[in-house]
């Protein structure tokens, strides 16, 4: 039992909250359940979950500040829960630092795959065990090194802060250099499921990564208008 992955729900809801951790503990999950955003922090350091739910009509701090306060000092992986189907908001949570957006009413079977899908992932993410045997685990550029082992990213001699989507995706444009990636294709690589055609959330990570690494002279991630993304090496 004491293995169980936790998860940590926020929702003013207590019928939604109570559901989520229903399907849940059926998977063998271990849950627990908030209902504003005060209370989401403190117990987020105390419960210390491996994944967060997080609904963003909360009272007090909304979602959205309950996120950036998480993302000060952690990687956890956040999915946002929301009614606001519009893309500014979609796109805002994500920047924001969260790893998956979905829109109420959801079918409970396809967040508790999507919750499944972030863990297996970010479970990968600190296991070297879990890198592929053929693929490298370290992908080096000038003045850029990319090491999975360790799950970090080296830019011009400094260690940059990356959360784990963001350097998976780094990491997989840049093992194969010069490759066009649709972003149906980052997503199934990435995110490892059906998004629902939302492929908004890769421009978003891509935006991010490129707000911390600059393009160099020799090297840079390019967009293939009308297609994808590219990590462009120029010889």
């Amino acid at each position: 039992m004491a293995d169980r992955q936790k998860v940590l729900i926020v929702d003013d809801d207590e019928n939604i909250a109570e559901l989520i951790s229903l399907y849940l503990i059926k998977e063998c999950y271990e849950t627990k359940m908030v209902h504003d955003g005060e209370s989401a922090v403190r117990e987020f350091h105390l419960f210390e979950p491996d994944i967060v739910l997080l609904d963003l009509m909360l009272p007090g701090k909304d979602g959205y500040q309950v996120c950036r306060e998480i993302r000060q000092n952690s990687d956890c992986p956040i999915i946002m829960l929301s009614a606001k189907g519009e893309v500014f908001d979609k796109v805002l949570g994500l920047e924001l630092g969260a790893d998956d957006y979905m829109i109420k009413p959801f079918d409970s079977k396809e967040l508790v795959a999507r919750v499944k899908a972030i863990l297996r992932r970010s479970a990968s993410a600190h296991t070297p065990a879990a890198v592929q045997q053929n693929a490298p685990e370290t992908v080096e550029y000038d003045g850029l090194i990319i090491n999975m082992t360790n799950y970090d990213v080296t830019y011009l001699g400094h260690t940059v802060d990356m959360p784990p989507k963001e350097l998976e995706l780094l990491f997989f444009l840049a093992k194969s250099p010069n490759q066009v990636f649709t972003r149906e294709q980052l997503l199934e690589s990435i995110w490892g499921y059906d998004y629902a055609g939302d492929t908004r959330t890769v421009d978003v990570h891509v935006k991010r990564v490129r707000e911390k690494i600059a393009d160099h002279a020799d090297w840079a991630i390019a967009t293939v208008w009308g297609v994808g993304y590219k990590f462009e090496v120029r010889k």
